[in-house]
């Protein structure tokens, strides 16, 4: 099954991004090759430009807190298994306090760095990183790869307090969610959502056997999904027949 999801805010837009560029680096930075590493050094510089986002900090704490008074008002409950429960809320205090003493941006640090800044300001222009403009960044790339790996890593550790913040908050809001299975009548699903519920993730499953595409839409107040087949030439087509999915609204 294919997983596909879909944000409901731009605050969990922002942090789905985040999260898929920090599953990026740490496939990237345990490989070898220079141009893994080039690609790993790419891929901070976009962490740092995507976490550029003022309110981003306090959205993350905020909502921490808010799972965590959540699961809070759980205990008593003969239904609900004490340690399991102090088990995650002792990782979200971890997560908020590693966020909380996060001085500035996520990797501030990183812009005192001139070195760093210098490919920084050339790496998004095509070819601007070769070795005659850049020989400092070409003679790094020659170091053996534990050399640069190493020093990826020291780089990448003022990030870990926001990848560990949106690993705990979006795997808390992905739990939230109970999953049910829909089916899409010619091709098109539509669903109200519950007044006063707000939810803030969509999350479907299809089977890729299918060969659909879904294009997904929505607010607070209706979904819409319409499932696409592509032609020989790239464009998209509504697949006009009955499709069962998967799918889970996440509060």
């Amino acid at each position: 099954m294919v997983l596909y999801e879909y944000p409901f805010n731009e605050s969990i837009r922002t942090m789905l991004r985040l999260e898929h560029l920090f599953d990026r680096l740490g496939q990237l930075i345990p490989r070898e090759t220079p141009l893994d590493h080039h690609f790993a050094l790419v891929t901070i510089f976009e962490i740092m430009d995507v976490a550029s986002r003022a309110d981003l900090k306090s959205d993350l704490l905020k909502e921490l807190e808010r799972h965590k008074a959540q699961l809070n008002s759980y205990r008593g409950n003969p239904a609900i298994a004490e340690d399991a429960l102090n088990e995650v809320v002792a990782r979200i205090d971890h997560a908020y306090s590693g966020l909380n003493q996060l001085v500035g941006k996520a990797g501030h640090v990183l812009t005192t760095n001139d070195w760093l800044m210098s490919i920084r300001s050339r790496i998004s222009i095509p070819g601007g990183t070769c070795e005659f403009d850049l020989p400092a960044y070409y003679t790094w790339q020659q170091f053996l790869p534990a050399r640069r790996r190493n020093d990826l890593m020291q780089w990448t550790q003022s990030l870990m307090p926001l990848a560990e913040g949106l690993q705990v908050l979006l795997g808390l809001l992905r739990d939230s969610g109970a999953p049910h299975k829909v089916a899409a009548l010619a091709g098109q699903f539509q669903q109200s959502l519950a007044a006063g519920r707000v939810y803030q993730l969509l999350r479907m499953k299809l089977d890729p056997s299918l060969g659909l595409i879904p294009e997904i839409s929505g607010h607070r107040l209706m979904i819409n999904i319409r499932l696409m087949r592509q032609d020989e030439e790239g464009r998209l087509k509504l697949a006009q027949q009955d499709t069962s999915f998967e799918l889970t609204l996440c509060a």
